[in-house]
């Protein structure tokens, strides 16, 4: 290969372009005009959820259609849901039983106080409050970071465990891994929307560094308890995303009222046309967080040794109520192993 071809190919020579181009607008009234009318058409195009410097250097992302490869579809697509099936959720909480369940219940509320106090979460409905759209973003975010640790975790635990016994798992895995990777894009949706600043970061690393090394060693002593913390925190996470769409029928977000899903949420849920908007995502991230938290409670009531995932089981009686990866029979506390077993 010339040494010109090499110098001046035709990425670099678009990019290169590209920036002399802007360099030769002068014109501070006309930049001005520019960028007042884009932040206008496009209001999360502003740094507001940032407290870092403007980057120096543009990113320039990668072509969308690539030579070969035509798309990458999800490893778990998600489940039809009908538009009835998401406006029934509810907020439930189960009762604590046992001195187990009393543990993980109280733990998860510190954990709620500590992400109230870093993410000025404030939504009482006997208080004034003041929750806007950004606020309910940083909150989203930070959520999201934590929730998608436990399903790892725990996948990858069992996972050794299964390989250390030599025996089967009868299926948890794969939905604790099911279970991540839907808290992902639950975060990769809301980034589409926001882009944290280097304090945000600096705030999910080390939440991260911890909740992932505490609930790695909890949940070697006592799985049993890890599944009723989740099941308890995503009690939390549905009583968080109907009060952000509680605020946003009554007026109170209004930047949202007329905002679509993101790309990546249409194609990942599959959302129709005319349901579309900012908060039909908001109806099938709740419907997912009341799903993770029947599934979290159901495995909290099994043998965590011996029974199987009653969510990727086949039934004798397929037309009796039982649990599924679909959204058709949920239960907000969780199945009795009785029920299913």
């Amino acid at each position: 290969m010339s040494t010109s071809k090499v110098l001046f190919t035709p990425t670099l020579t678009a990019n290169v372009s590209r920036v002399a181009s802007r360099g030769l607008v002068t014109s501070t009234a006309t930049a001005t005009g520019l960028r007042a009318g884009y932040a206008a058409t496009n209001p999360y195009s502003r740094r507001n959820f940032s407290l870092s410097r403007k980057a120096q250097l543009e990113f320039f992302p990668p072509p969308k259609n690539l030579p070969h490869i035509k798309t990458t579809p999800p490893t778990w697509p998600h489940p039809d849901a009908s538009d009835s099936q998401l406006k029934s959720i509810e907020i439930a909480h189960r009762e604590c039983r046992t001195l187990s369940d009393k543990t993980a219940y109280n733990m998860v509320r510190l954990l709620r106080w500590g992400t109230d106090l870093v993410t000025g979460y404030r939504h009482d409905p006997n208080r004034p409050y003041v929750m806007n759209e950004r606020k309910w973003l940083i909150r989203f975010i930070f959520l999201e970071t934590v929730a998608g640790v436990p399903g790892m975790v725990g996948g990858m635990l069992r996972h050794f465990r299964s390989l250390r016994r030599m025996k089967r798992d009868n299926g948890w895995i794969e939905t604790l891994l099911e279970d991540a990777y839907n808290e992902r894009m639950h975060l990769l949706t809301f980034l589409k929307m926001a882009e944290p600043g280097w304090f945000m970061k600096l705030m999910i690393l080390g939440a991260q560094g911890v909740f992932s090394n505490g609930f790695f060693l909890a949940y070697l002593v006592s799985p049993k308890t890890c599944h009723r913390f989740v099941g308890y925190l995503e009690e939390e996470a549905t009583k968080t995303y109907t009060y952000a769409i509680e605020d946003l029928e009554n007026g109170k977000l209004p930047a949202w009222e007329n905002l679509d899903a993101p790309e990546i949420a249409v194609k990942y849920w599959n959302m129709p046309e005319g349901h579309r908007s900012m908060k039909d995502l908001l109806l099938y991230i709740r419907a997912d967080e009341a799903k993770h938290r029947e599934i979290h409670h159901t495995l909290g009531n099994l043998n965590q040794a011996e029974d199987p995932n009653p969510f990727v089981s086949v039934y004798n009686d397929p037309a009796k109520p039982h649990p599924g990866k679909g959204f058709e029979h949920i239960k907000p506390k969780g199945w009795e192993r009785e029920e299913v077993i």
